[in-house]
């Protein structure tokens, strides 16, 4: 076994070895992006996940969006994800030259588009909300979305520039972290953790997705979203370069443009838990993205796909020590958010950890503004947290990972 402690002081404990400095619950984007910092500073850190990268971050379509994410009531939850974004840029550098992978960061920006005179009324409201914050977002007339994008539709009424939300493939970006972290010295376990109280460390981080709840007593929900992806029928790269993220008739849809030829459409927000996917949301995606990208019809259909966002009851994610336990840390409930803010948890738990001091950046999203019911014993079935449900276009069956105890915590 690993050993030692961070200090008092907030230095490592660098004795024999018998117990590690730091295990990490889950081994999603945050989960992995913590263990490679605190590996990366000589800290002795052990992750265990039974599926590394099968949750929430296999579904997510990885969009970095602090601007068309920021929404009417989440003025702090903004704050934190223009932060976040801000550090991507360095964050994937970083990464690239820790491991050689190539993650799919892109930086063309995001355009915000209307299908109808109705869906541009709706998004001209949020732009406004998001102007006046100081958010880079500038109206365009359909003239200039299709300078643009050629391939959007010539009913698309007009739309907006988000130069600052970008991309990044999360089925790239797992592997990398897990590379990068265990390179740094970091050992992965495949042994679930159901009970706080069986972990022996200097300091547990929760970053568990959905899972957290039956571990910590925190509100952390299950929110379901489906998911598709389609494919280029010459394999090439997609017939547009932005990330559109639409209004069409009232459905909200986003397509995520890949250079394999790839484009992930998304995504449903439902209050459920199953991993189903159903034919009604596939029509509803599949409809709102043809009406706004045409081209689109022609595509394959490869993999349908259901998954669970981690929520909490303010929509903001849980950062810092467990009420009553200070040797817990817990990163979890980031639900739409978790890919754009993984370099900022990662950064914010780290620091905590090595005794750096609460960052104020954490003050609104501390576990202590729930109440905690701690989870005494392990649950007679684990669970749903995070997990995936998919399928083939061609119905070759589902793969689901709801039986896991903790599944990392991700999603756009």
């Amino acid at each position: 076994m690993l050993t030692g402690g961070p200090s008092s002081t907030g230095g490592v404990n660098k004795g024999p070895f018998l117990t590690p400095d730091v295990v990490v619950v889950g081994a999603g984007p945050v989960g992995l992006a913590i263990a490679w910092r605190c590996a990366a500073r000589g800290m002795r850190v052990v992750v265990h996940d039974p599926a590394p990268g099968s949750g929430a971050s296999h579904v997510a379509a990885g969009m970095l969006a602090p601007v068309a994410e920021a929404y009417f009531g989440e003025r702090e939850l903004t704050g934190l994800l223009t932060e976040s974004a801000a550090r991507w840029p360095g964050f994937a550098a970083e990464l690239a030259e820790a491991t050689g992978v190539d993650i799919g960061y892109r930086t063309e920006g995001t355009l915000v588009v209307g299908l109808t005179a109705d869906d541009l009324a709706e998004a001209r409201r949020l732009w406004a909300y998001q102007q006046g914050l100081g958010l880079p977002v500038t109206p365009l007339r359909p003239s200039q979305l299709r300078e643009r994008e050629p391939a959007l539709a010539p009913r698309v009424r007009g739309g907006a520039l988000a130069p600052t939300d970008h991309q990044v493939d999360p089925r790239r970006l797992v592997p990398a972290l897990r590379l990068a972290a265990e390179r740094a010295g970091a050992v992965l376990v495949s042994e679930p953790v159901r009970r706080l109280r069986d972990v022996t460390a200097g300091v547990t981080v929760v970053a568990a997705g959905c899972g957290a709840a039956a571990l910590t007593g925190l509100p952390v929900r299950p929110v379901k979203g489906q998911v598709l992806r389609l494919r280029t029928p010459d394999g090439g790269p997609p017939g547009f370069r932005h990330v559109v993220r639409g209004y069409a008739d009232g459905e909200h849809v986003y397509l995520v443009p890949r250079d394999s030829g790839e484009v992930v459409v998304g995504a449903t927000v439902e209050e459920r838990s199953d991993l189903g996917v159903c034919a009604g949301a596939v029509l509803r995606l599949l409809r709102a993205a043809v009406d706004l990208v045409p081209e689109l019809a022609e595509y394959d259909l490869v993999e349908t796909l259901a998954g669970l966002r981690p929520g909490t009851p303010d929509n903001a994610p849980i950062l810092g020590p467990l009420p009553g336990q200070p040797d817990v840390l817990v990163a979890t409930g980031h639900h739409r958010h978790g890919i754009v803010l993984t370099p900022v948890t990662a950064d914010l738990i780290t620091d905590l950890i090595t005794g750096g001091g609460a960052d104020p950046l954490l003050a609104p999203f501390r576990p202590d503004r729930f109440a905690v019911t701690p989870n005494a014993a392990p649950a007679a079935e684990p669970p749903p947290s995070g997990g995936v449900a998919s399928a083939s276009a061609v119905g070759s069956g589902a793969r689901t990972t709801s039986e896991r105890a903790m599944e990392d915590d991700s999603w756009n």
